[in-house]
């Protein structure tokens, strides 16, 4: 017997035995390590950390538990502990840096600039009515958050009357109805944009300074003298023609480009009463309100603006000279 285990064959066989049995082992292994990571990919998209445990969030909004000391329970579809005991607030430490003046070189010797020049300010008045329809239903109107926008702001030259145009953007939140009984209503807050445009004219008293009037463009014709003999039976070869050659065309044109006055917003502000138009009670049997609640889609909006603006045009000023200001050269520090 003792000869039979030492045989070549036999140990070979023995070696293979041993060998399958490995295989087999690190095959499970694997086989298991590849099935235990695949299913935490398959249901991996983001980690949240709490101070109790680790939870993995998918993208299905399953939650994958691990109990914080490296173990997993086992539950991917399990309801996650979201619990947060304390709140960990780290300031950061801004270093004071000083800073050095720094001398201002300015021309003081006099000038000539081109600036806006203010020609009037003031405040004008637009009046707005309009009917605005949500998408859908509403049962409460919760804000209105208003933005004035001008998009023209134009004088007509040789006059006093400005055209204004623009529009007043609206951001209306409201509340739907998502469930409720008869003691209570539950909802979601959603929000509409509008614009709601206003245009106007008004007559512009000069309070600053008149604009400077448009210079016209001109053109002028200017043509030679032309001498010429004339071949005819009833002059004499003595006579000449002497007349402007209608051969030629000439010409003289002047262009001026003459600044615009524009505006500049200083302030806005609105008077405004909303209204809604036909709210109706749910006329469905098989959903219950508490007895005011009831829904609307159109409101009806009344606006008063207040528009202040300058009215201004660029002009050539004459600055004076500031005594004992340096002549367009200041000394640096080293």
């Amino acid at each position: 017997m003792a000869q039979l285990l030492f045989t070549p064959l036999y140990r070979l066989n023995l070696n293979m035995m041993l060998l399958d049995i490995l295989l087999y082992i690190q095959i499970n292994i694997s086989r298991q390590d590849f099935y235990y990571r695949k299913e935490i990919d398959a249901f991996m998209s983001y980690v949240r950390y709490n101070n109790a445990n680790i939870e993995i969030v998918n993208s299905a909004g399953k939650n994958v538990m691990f109990d914080g000391k490296g173990g997993y329970d086992g539950k991917f579809n399990g309801k996650a502990d979201c619990r947060v005991e304390s709140v960990d607030v780290k300031p950061l430490v801004t270093e004071s840096s000083e800073n050095f003046p720094e001398p201002i070189a300015a021309l003081g010797s006099g000038a000539v600039a081109k600036v806006p020049v203010v020609l009037a300010q003031l405040t004008v008045q637009a009046n707005v009515n309009s009917v605005i329809k949500l998408p859908e239903y509403a049962f409460e109107i919760k804000r209105i958050k208003k933005n004035v926008k001008v998009t023209q702001c134009l004088l007509i030259q040789d006059t006093n009357i400005l055209f204004i145009k623009g529009f007043v953007r609206k951001n209306i939140e409201y509340s739907t109805r998502e469930s409720s009984n008869a003691e209570g209503f539950c909802g979601d807050i959603k929000h509409c944009t509008v614009d709601v445009p206003f245009n106007l004219t008004t007559a512009v008293n000069f309070n600053g300074i008149e604009p400077v009037p448009p210079i016209a463009n001109t053109s002028t014709e200017f043509q030679y003298q032309k001498e010429e003999e004339i071949h005819h039976p009833d002059f004499s070869e003595k006579d000449k023609l002497l007349s402007g050659d209608l051969r030629e065309f000439n010409q003289i044109s002047t262009e001026y480009f003459n600044e615009l006055p524009y505006c500049d917003l200083v302030s806005a502000r609105i008077v405004e009463f909303d209204e809604q138009l036909m709210p109706e009670p749910l006329n469905d049997k098989y959903i219950v309100t508490p007895f005011e609640e009831k829904r609307f889609r159109r409101i009806e909006e009344k606006m008063v603006i207040f528009i202040t603006l300058r009215l201004l045009q660029k002009r050539l000023v004459a600055i004076p000279s500031v005594a004992g200001a340096a002549e367009d050269r200041c000394p640096r520090k080293e």
